[in-house]
């Protein structure tokens, strides 16, 4: 019996893993086309205001042909919410691995996960600590992916700042920007993290991405302006809007130090989240 629940729970897991990637990967959130739109109202320029023409055709021929936005599919990183009757066990990350062997078959997707040595291609997204599966405590169980992209991902940094330089947080998210320009595929939306330690900081980050871009707090808004100063627009090619938004996740951190990670996202800031069946 023990044995039949633990392959129900792996399969469902596996099915709302597959079905989420395929969201994630074909549909852009709508808070996120709202933030395109309202970028490309606001340009006066004809180059940039082309690049937003182009990138609407982008998302609207994606959902229309039922196909990936980017033919970069990213790696997969993804969250599980765990309610208190789900066990935690090796069987979610079974699962969770098997839905993203089954999307890159099914979606399909490209297969960029290889080992960082030799290169090998495990031809499945899957590989030694791919899927990366951050779990966390919920009230309903569910799987979140955000299939993270290369160009955005290798331009992200983490800055070890003291205590004494919380005024150069500012500097620190701008000039990653500034030192990225246009290889994230502007406009971008920017994941901070502060606090923690070395680890966390880029995890805190990268779990802002997941956050609603509607609305910015007034720190966050001071960080987005600051990097649309910059004119770097859509594309890399000038422009108002360099970034759709900022979004700023915090934890505490050690007295003596105050880490700050920037997790850099580009426009198509893809992720979704599926209800697991089980």
């Amino acid at each position: 019996m023990q044995q039949r629940e633990r392959r129900d729970l792996r399969e469902a897991l596996a099915d709302a893993t597959c079905r989420a990637m395929r969201e994630a990967v074909i549909y852009l959130p709508g808070d996120v086309k709202r933030a395109i739109a309202q970028a490309r109202a606001s340009e006066t320029d004809v180059v940039p205001r082309g690049e937003y023409e182009n990138i609407t055709k982008n998302i609207e021929a994606a959902e229309r042909l039922g196909v990936p936005l980017c033919q970069d599919t990213g790696v997969p990183v993804v969250y599980l919410d765990l309610p208190p009757h789900v066990q935690f066990s090796p069987v979610l990350f079974e699962g969770v691995a098997e839905g993203i062997r089954q999307a890159t078959t099914a979606v399909p997707l490209r297969p960029n996960v290889v080992d960082p040595l030799t290169r090998h291609n495990s031809g499945d997204n899957t590989g030694a600590g791919m899927p990366a599966v951050h779990v966390r405590p919920g009230e309903r169980f569910t799987v979140t992916v955000l299939p993270k992209g290369a160009g955005a991902e290798n331009v992200s940094r983490i800055t070890m700042l003291l205590p004494s330089q919380a005024g150069k947080i500012e500097e620190v998210v701008v000039g990653t920007m500034l030192a990225a320009e246009g290889r994230p595929c502007p406009p971008v939306v920017l994941g901070v993290g502060i606090g923690g330690t070395f680890d966390t900081a880029p995890s805190l980050a990268k779990e802002a991405l997941l956050q609603p871009i509607d609305t910015m707090n007034e720190f966050e808004q001071q960080l987005c302006d600051a990097v649309n100063r910059l004119g770097i627009g859509p594309m890399g090619l000038g422009g108002k809007t360099t970034a759709l938004a900022v979004k700023v996740k915090t934890a505490a951190c050690h007295t003596a130090s105050l880490p700050v990670a920037v997790n850099v996202q580009c426009w198509a800031n893809r992720h979704a989240t599926v209800e697991v069946d089980w």
